[in-house]
């Protein structure tokens, strides 16, 4: 089925075609190299990741490295042989920078692996003939190199009504496309009809310019009765580009921005339909393609099937290269190809030609003029851009404009140079721009990924704060209340009988209504206090009308227990003759020992508060009611305590363990260095203590026949005294050597030291103990240099493990943090040495 219905587009140019060159003989199979260097990147996207090893032998056609991303696409072997090398190589690329290839040195054999192709494909799923279109490794091979599998994968909302195959081949020199449409054409319409069945498009387009009559013929003739639309129209350069040849046939422009797909139409090489058609009817995936050899400087200019990974050099050798005459060896058209920077980069997917073209050929172009405003670009440019205005905005690197006035519309298709009077590499300035532009969006994104990260981390920090907030909240109302059941506690006597008149009080205790006040009151000046510390912190007026409300709350509690306690007060009233029991006297001890414990704490309080000082002295005051309720429990205890009975071992144990515990805790407190007056008040109160206990134990050890006093025992005791003497000596000695500066006062301390010393051997002599030995170790003290250059060290091996952990780390901080640790302990170890 053909048509004769076409469009235009704005523009375009008609250059010397120079196909002639080598579109006169058949397609040649170039010679088995002895190394292929496969590049990982031959697409667009990201490289694929190698599968094999060093050493590994593999088969042509054997996958060698896996597709790493969705953007991306496997690498196959050309030929049978033995992996060398896994690393850079020269890769074909304007910037001349190697690239990660993997080498295959061949065996000559070409032996394949076993091939699994598929004659029905129409009964497969769509997923599955899309899988093994991707597995193939098949990319674009027009040029661009875009993953085809990718491009096929249409987004779900949209629909392709129209599949455009190119065959235009619009820039001089190139006739890879026209040969292969010629030699190729069944297998072209067998791949096309693979794809139709596999997007289920409304209608197939195929574009060919007419100065390729032969192809024409051929595809009409492959096509036959098929539904698909042989489409000619005249020669113009630029009309391959994808978005052009859609204007052409259709009629349709692709908005701004935009891709095809965008307004239901999908376009394929011609290229690209021959290695689907071999990936899914043959098996094969893509290891070769058709390069169109051509230039003055070559014997023979011709198209060879090529295996991808190919030295260029091998190939121009084959077509007789004269390097006498070389002068640019152009990988691509002369319009839109690059220079090579060698002749060892291999053949890649997206190679469709190598011009070695001489002096007189392609000259260099003449040095650039200034613009003249002419327009002559404008009126070539077939994307209907202004390139006079690109350039001026690009010279003045403004980013914005060049985004307004569609940059990245440009096609760099060369044709607004070719015309340019003044010789301006328009297209130069063109990628320039586009590159500075993308690496600027790259930059904001990345500060846009970071910032987010930021945001999100406060926030998590935030929630965190949050709830450790709400944790002190209920810890500190658990602890009020507590506190107030405690206090509670402490001011019940432990012999309750019901008072007469009264039934819902018990005698010498609160009420339930009294007691329930009291809990209010309490959690009230705990959340008040609370308030009034994050006031100090922060001073706003939100938390001044908080903290005012709470301790209006507070007080109306406060008053509200007052009037409960004077309407109804604790009886007081004497307990009975009945002798108290030892469960008893023991509760009551405790309750008055945790209220000294909670007024030496409220002690404590540098500047109490009011409500503070309130607390403090109806701690004192419950602590006064518990104290003589203690009394009144000894008192009835007394005659059971001094009866003629003798003490059991029980309560003789217990009263050395008090004694002992006292002791220890009248050392502890006598090692402060600075004490305050609460603490040396709380000293003497344990003082007192500890004579009450050791009276107590002297009563009870006269009521028990004395025993034989141990030897060990009795010389232990002036030994401990001496050790302890003498290691408080020593301290008081270091304290001063640090803060006073009088050599008596010192002399003084030395010889006090001295003093205990010699009492310690001589109490050590008085032992049964064998003499130890004794040796002076001479310990240096660290000096503030060595721990200055410790510090250094640790604070270096801190940072260089966190950027070890950071897999984002640049290397150059990496080198930089070891560089500075290595320093570090090389200052150490000569400061040391």
């Amino acid at each position: 089925m053909t048509s004769l219905k076409v469009w235009d587009i704005h523009g375009g140019i008609h250059p010397a075609e120079r196909k002639t060159l080598s579109n006169h003989t058949p397609i040649q199979p170039a010679p088995l190299p002895k190394r292929l260097v496969m590049p990982l990147g031959q697409h667009i996207g990201s490289p694929a990741e190698p599968c094999v090893t060093l050493g590994e032998r593999v088969l042509k056609g054997q996958k060698i490295a896996e597709a790493s991303s969705f953007v991306s696409a496997p690498v196959h072997a050309p030929t049978s042989g033995v992996v060398s090398f896994i690393g850079p190589q020269p890769y074909p690329h304007v910037s001349g920078m190697p690239a990660a290839a993997i080498v295959i040195d061949s065996d000559g054999l070409d032996e394949w692996i076993e091939l699994a192709p598929c004659a029905d494909y129409r009964s497969l799923e769509p997923s599955a003939l899309l899988e093994r279109i991707r597995q193939a490794g098949i990319a674009g091979l027009g040029g661009a190199g875009f993953p085809t599998a990718v491009k096929l994968t249409a987004r779900p909302q949209q629909k392709i009504h129209t599949l455009i195959i190119n065959g235009t081949e619009c820039e001089p020199y190139i006739t890879a496309d026209d040969l292969l449409m010629r030699e190729k054409a069944a297998e072209l319409v067998a791949g096309i009809e693979i794809l139709a069945h596999l997007i289920q498009p409304a209608e197939v387009l195929i574009g060919i310019e007419d100065n390729k009559p032969e192809a024409i013929a051929a595809v009409r003739a492959a096509v036959g009765e098929r539904p698909f639309s042989v489409r000619v129209f005249p020669t113009k350069y630029p009309s391959g580009g994808e978005k052009q040849l859609i204007q052409i046939l259709t009629g349709k422009e692709v908005p701004s921005g935009g891709l095809p797909a965008d307004i239901g139409m999908l376009c394929q090489n011609v290229g690209t339909c021959v290695a689907i058609h071999d990936a899914v009817l043959l098996g094969q995936p893509l290891i070769s393609r058709i390069t169109t050899l051509t230039g003055e400087a070559l014997a023979r200019s011709m198209n060879v099937e090529a295996l991808i990974g190919t030295p260029v050099g091998e190939l121009l050798a084959f077509a007789g290269l004269d390097s006498s005459k070389l002068n640019r060896l152009i990988m691509g058209g002369p319009m839109m190809g690059f220079t090579l920077p060698s002749m060892d980069v291999p053949l890649v997917k997206t190679s469709n030609c190598l011009l070695a073209s001489t002096a007189t050929e392609l000259p260099p172009p003449p040095p650039a003029l200034p613009c003249i405003r002419c327009g002559e670009c404008a009126e070539a440019c077939p994307a209907s851009l202004l390139p006079q205005q690109l350039h001026f905005f690009a010279l003045g690197q403004d980013h914005e404009q060049l985004k307004a006035y569609n940059l990245f519309d440009c096609i760099e298709c060369g044709a607004c140079a070719y015309v340019c009077p003044s010789n301006i590499p328009l297209v130069q300035y063109y990628r320039a721009a586009k590159g500075e532009i993308r690496e600027l969006e790259q930059k904001q994104q990345k500060a846009e990924h970071s910032k987010q990260r930021f945001e999100l981390r406060q926030e998590r920090l935030r929630r965190a704060e949050e709830q450790k907030e709400a944790e002190r909240k209920a810890r500190a109302e658990k602890a009020a209340r507590a506190k107030a059941l405690q206090a509670e506690s402490a001011s019940v006597p432990s012999q309750e009988a019901p008072a007469a008149g009264v039934p819902a009080q018990k005698a010498g205790g609160l009420s339930d209504e009294q007691k329930k006040l009291k809990i209010e009151a309490s959690m009230a000046q705990v959340a008040l206090k609370k308030a009034e510390k994050q006031l100090a912190t922060h001073d706003t007026p939100e938390l001044q009308a908080q903290v005012a409300e709470l301790r209006a709350a507070a007080e109306a509690a406060q008053k509200a227990l007052d009037a409960a306690l004077a309407a109804a007060p604790p009886s007081t009233a004497a307990l009975p003759a009945k002798p108290a029991d030892d469960g008893a006297l023991k509760k009551a001890k405790i309750d008055a020992a945790m209220l000294k414990a909670q007024i030496r704490k409220a002690e404590k309080v540098e500047a109490p508060s009011a409500e503070q000082q309130a607390e403090l002295e109806q701690l004192r005051s419950q602590l006064a009611a518990a104290e003589k309720a203690l009394a009144e429990l000894e008192s009835q205890a007394a005659p059971a305590a001094t009866s003629a009975k003798p003490a059991d071992d029980g309560a003789l144990k217990k009263a050395k363990i008090d004694a002992a515990m006292l002791k220890a805790q009248i050392r502890k407190a006598e090692k402060v260095e600075a004490p305050s007056a609460e603490q040396q008040a709380e000293l003497e109160q344990l003082r007192s203590q500890l004579a009450a206990a050791e009276k107590v134990l002297a009563e009870l050890e006269g009521q028990i026949p004395a025993a034989e006093p141990k030897p060990e025992a009795q010389a232990i005791d002036p030994l401990k005294k001496a050790k302890i003497e003498l290691a408080m000596k020593r301290a008081e000695l270091k304290k001063a050597e640090k803060t006073v500066t009088d050599d008596a006062e010192l002399s003084k301390l030395r010889d006090a030291v001295r003093d205990a010393e010699e009492a310690l051997h001589a109490a050590e002599a008085t032992t049964n103990r064998p003499e130890p030995d004794r040796a002076l170790v001479d310990k240096r003290p660290v000096d503030d240099r060595t721990r200055e250059l410790k510090t250094e060290i640790a604070f270096a091996r801190a940072d260089l493990r966190k950027l070890e952990r950071d897999e984002n780390a640049p290397a150059d901080a990496l080198d930089a943090a070891r560089a500075r640790l290595a320093e570090a302990e090389r200052r150490l170890g000569k400061h040391t040495n």
